[in-house]
């Protein structure tokens, strides 16, 4: 039997006060849940944090031979909630005889996008050599990075400077070279990853512009460059491995050099060509090279009869053109030896 429209309200409608406990009740739940979630985050990025802060640690127990040794004067992990910024002060980086001091390195990472990483770096840097003693300095006004990956495989690697200043500091400060923008970029080239095999292949492209240098008399000089490698593990863990070269060659690595370009107000520099890496991991390929104006340029810096072998004889137009090969650990212009080279694995 239905009962009276009275009754059912009655007993499907909460008065007043009892709407009211419901809410509360619902409030309190909602935000004792919110609460929960926020103690949990809180502690799970401190967690992080302080794992952060502990693989950077461990990089100062290095042997700074199979990996770089790297101490932070003053190291901090900040960022919370959302973010993870790591700012290593007076850091030090040793890898074999060279030794790299750099005042400031910032790198930094959002929760949400933890694959797309940002660094900067203050300078100026300083850089020794401890087998030959000497002692260079670069400076700039501006030095970021940053890199992308996808399942571990490079998608971007970005490096950009302005301002930047080479000099040698061993005895005074004499300025090497110059430029005002010099830019580095490594591109994933999808269509040639082999999942299976687990291999990919990167793009690479370099730019530096109204660049000065000295000891060669060049200014307002530009450079462009353009490579392609392929056979390189698509894992960027694996790129540590001691067999690597080993590794790459049995996959077939392959480095294209698409283009270099470089160019001032005199002499016109191009060059292409491929190489590989042959069983005894000895390099194997050809490198051709056009130019204008260069082999004049370097004057006594190549003296004869290399300028020659380097960069050909030349032309009626005054151009110059050459071909250098790499077969079986030697070098060739042309058909004549003028070198060779050590296996590379």
């Amino acid at each position: 039997m239905d009962l009276p429209n009275e009754v059912d309200q009655r007993f499907n409608q909460p008065d007043g006060k009892g709407k009211t406990a419901i809410m509360k009740k619902r409030i309190i739940v909602l935000g004792s849940a919110v609460v929960l979630i926020v103690v949990i985050w809180s502690v799970a990025w401190f967690v992080l944090a302080g794992m952060i802060r502990q693989n950077i640690e461990a990089q100062a127990m290095a042997d700074g031979v199979s990996e770089p040794r790297v101490v932070c004067g003053t190291l901090n992990v900040s960022g919370f909630p959302f973010r993870f910024n790591v700012r290593c002060e007076t850091a030090q980086i040793a890898m074999g005889d060279i030794a790299v001091d750099v005042p400031e390195i910032r790198a930094g990472f959002v929760v949400f996008s933890p694959t797309a990483i940002r660094l900067s770096a203050q300078g100026p840097l300083q850089l020794t050599d401890g087998f030959t003693g000497t002692r260079n300095s670069v400076a700039w006004s501006a030095l970021d990075a940053s890199i992308r990956l996808n399942d571990w495989r490079i998608a971007r690697a970005s490096v950009s400077g302005k301002d930047l200043q080479w000099s040698d500091t061993l005895m005074g400060e004499t300025t090497i070279a110059q430029s005002p923008l010099v830019e580095l970029h490594l591109f994933d080239i999808p269509e040639q990853h082999d999942p299976q095999r687990g291999l990919a292949a990167l793009a690479g492209y370099a730019l530096a512009n109204e660049v000065s240098y000295p000891g060669m008399t060049l200014t307002n000089a530009a450079a462009e460059v353009q490579l392609e490698l392929t056979g390189l593990p698509d894992d960027i863990r694996n790129w540590g491995d001691p067999q690597l070269l080993l590794l790459m060659q049995q996959a077939g690595a392959r480095l294209n050099i698409v283009s270099i370009h470089a160019t001032d107000a005199d002499s016109v520099l191009d060059a292409s060509g491929a190489l590989t890496l042959d069983a005894q991991g000895l390099p194997d390929g050809a490198i051709d090279i056009k130019s204008v104006g260069v082999a004049e340029r370097l004057g006594a810096m190549l003296a004869e009869p290399w300028r020659t072998l380097v960069f050909g004889t030349p032309a009626e137009d005054g151009s110059f053109a050459n071909q250098i090969r790499f077969s079986g650990g030697s070098v060739y212009s042309g058909l004549v030896p003028i070198a060779s080279v050590p296996p590379l694995f």
